[in-house]
């Protein structure tokens, strides 16, 4: 009966640290978050201003919105293109806008044929057209396959973006426009493109008077 009490009291008492520690571990991820949410409000303000005027442009003129990236920024590109597709805040026309990233078949013959790094260079070589813009998405900003796909917009004669974060890495140097977080974590880079992705689709909307 002793060594039971003396097990249980071990159990509640690490049940209590553990609860602690998690309720550590959410203020501080929270406080990191507010902090990367503030500073990036500062520091992109003009240049997401720009950004939105660059798609509106392209959209009124009928082209459209191309978007492509690796893992979680793969998962952006499809969330952020399904908003401008589908809609919003309201129900309105849709808005063309692309994500290469969702077609499996395309991107697993390419990366078979031509290599991983070509994934989105050759999809921009078939879907875009002078006009069109072309944004792509990496925390790092330095993936291979993204940086290329710039650079293929670039000899299309599309308008080119890169959405990052820290020091832009390479992509920024095969960028027009170029939108960074304020932030060297991938998770808070992350939470921040879907943030500005929301915020461009919502803007794009106001801008086309479609809300």
């Amino acid at each position: 009966m002793k060594h039971k009490l003396q097990a249980d009291d071990f159990s509640a008492e690490f049940l209590s640290s553990n609860a602690m520690n998690r309720t550590s571990h959410f203020e501080s991820e929270i406080a990191e978050h507010a902090e990367v949410l503030f500073r990036t409000r500062a520091e992109i303000r003009e240049r997401f201003s720009e950004l939105v005027a660059v798609c509106t442009r392209a959209v009124s003129a009928g082209n459209k919105l191309l978007f492509f990236g690796n893992g979680g920024s793969a998962s952006d590109a499809q969330h952020i293109a399904t908003e401008f597709v589908v809609r919003f805040k309201a129900n309105r026309r849709a808005i063309a806008a692309i994500a290469l990233t969702a077609d499996t078949t395309t991107l697993t013959a390419i990366g078979n044929d031509f290599g991983f790094e070509n994934i989105f260079s050759r999809q921009i070589e078939a879907l875009c057209v002078r006009g069109d813009v072309a944004i792509g998405i990496s925390t790092s900003g330095n993936s291979a396959n993204v940086i290329r796909g710039l650079q293929a917009a670039r000899n299309c004669g599309a308008a080119t973006v890169a959405l990052g974060g820290g020091d832009g890495g390479q992509m920024k140097n095969h960028a027009d426009h170029v939108i960074l977080v304020p932030s060297s974590v991938t998770a808070r880079i992350q939470e921040m493109h879907i943030t500005i992705g929301h915020i461009l689709c919502g803007a794009v909307e106001l801008e086309l008077g479609l809300v």
